[in-house]
């Protein structure tokens, strides 16, 4: 008979199988069936998901909860967002940063989102958002991982100190070099942001990750100018290609020779279907353009692609939750990803796949892990999905971080018996 430190019965894992879990310190020390075992904490998650946690590859930290300060995106669109953004960096405090990015760590631990991959702008003289972010990233390590990407938000060659504040900012510990191709004020410049940035790269052993083509503009092809680099410069299956919103507009034969490319390169894609949906296609009268990459044509090349949260209230989105599920959902729809196996990688796209972007270490499910999960009342994770339902307990590095008592009010229609779960209320 075994003892542990925390013991969760009953779960079913997302590949449908049930088992125990039994935790000793910050590892998962077994799997399986561990009747007869007893630990100083037991959860039953019997009927429930249990889950390794949710992971975003793509949030803007620094301008998270910012919402109407100094005042709202009228026009909804990109642009407005990124100027917005200018005018609320220049007044605002690392303090300031500091307090939102604590708050919204804590409601994104309450939904079992224990990963984060944020960009943090470099366009600062002062890196204000660097400096609170780097103490953010401190202050959360014992309970979720923080990674910082250095992302120069005006242009790399646009702004004229964004070279040197970017390499300052991955001087000061910043984990991934970033960019913006796009909004360069030229292809040419923006292809040679994109060179001198997978260099960097290079020389320091780091991870990229590239905002690329977020555009309607199906002549924008940065993405494959960063195939290309990652190749030259042997960075294969260290690189992601975040938003690729162009792709959804441009030729289809051009696409059909791209991905392939991208495949090659081992290019890694992050859409990010809430807020690709609502700032592309702003140009548009009808038809409207969907705002999405091409996902499904993505995953039949063998890419690994996540879904990313991207923005929570700030100058770019006025919604959010940090859901991961409600960033899955959204995606589900626009992807028009249907299927029961579909549907079951959506699923995937909000964890696995996402820890995989971020390159997580002891990730999932098995013994020898970090001790990290998520149990949710769901019995699957298609259901899971459809629901975004209560986290009845969410347990981070060894330690129970937040529970959630179960709701068991349910729906009962014309004397039926209850047989709806009820969705949480975040």
């Amino acid at each position: 008979m075994a003892e542990f430190d925390i013991l969760v019965t009953g779960g079913t894992l997302p590949d449908g199988t049930r088992a125990d879990i039994g935790i000793t310190g910050a590892t998962i020390a077994a799997v399986g069936d561990l009747s007869g075992s007893t630990a100083g904490t037991e959860i039953d998650a019997t009927g429930d998901l249990v889950s390794p946690p949710f992971v975003d590859p793509h949030f803007h930290m620094d301008a998270t909860l910012s919402y109407g300060t100094p005042r709202i995106n009228a026009s909804g669109t990109l642009l407005e967002g990124i100027a917005l953004w200018g005018e609320l960096k220049s007044s605002t405090t690392v303090d300031a940063m500091v307090d939102r990015a604590l708050a919204y760590c804590d409601w994104a631990v309450s939904l079992g989102l224990l990963a984060i991959r944020s960009h943090v702008d470099t366009c600062d003289d002062e890196l204000k958002g660097v400096t609170a972010m780097l103490e953010v990233r401190e202050r959360v390590k014992p309970y979720l991982d923080l990674q910082l990407v250095a992302f120069p938000q005006d242009g790399f060659f646009r702004d004229p100190t964004a070279r040197a504040n970017t390499l300052r900012a991955l001087d000061m510990g910043v984990d991934v070099v970033g960019g913006i191709p796009h909004f360069e004020r030229t292809m040419d410049e923006g292809r040679a942001s994109v060179r001198a940035l997978c260099e960097i790269a290079a020389e320091r052993g780091l991870l990229v990750d590239m905002h690329c083509d977020e555009t309607d503009d199906p002549m924008s092809r940065h993405i494959e100018t960063l195939a290309y680099e990652t190749q030259r410069l042997g960075l294969n299956g260290r690189v992601a290609g975040s938003h690729l919103t162009s792709m959804h507009s441009m030729d289809n034969y051009y696409v059909s020779k791209l991905l392939p490319l991208i495949a090659e390169a081992e290019i890694t894609a992050i859409p990010n279907p809430l807020i690709n949906i609502v700032l592309q296609g702003r140009h548009d009268t009808f038809p409207k353009r969907r705002g999405l990459t091409r996902v499904k044509e993505m995953h039949a090349q063998g890419i690994t692609v996540g879904w990313g949260q991207d923005c929570v209230r700030d100058p770019w989105y006025s919604l959010g939750t940090g859901d991961m599920l409600d960033v899955a959902f959204m995606g589900l729809h626009v992807a028009q990803m249907t299927a029961p196996e579909e549907m079951r990688r959506c699923f995937d796209m909000v964890t696995t796949e996402n820890a995989a972007i971020l390159h997580l270490d002891g990730y999932g499910l098995a013994e020898g892990n970090t001790a990290s999960l998520v149990v949710l009342d769901a019995g699957d994770p298609i259901e899971a999905v459809r629901l975004r339902p209560d986290r009845l307990a969410v347990i981070s590095k060894g330690r129970v971080v937040s529970t959630k008592a179960r709701n068991d009010s349910q729906l009962t229609l014309e004397g039926r018996p209850p047989s709806v779960r009820r969705r949480h209320s975040a």
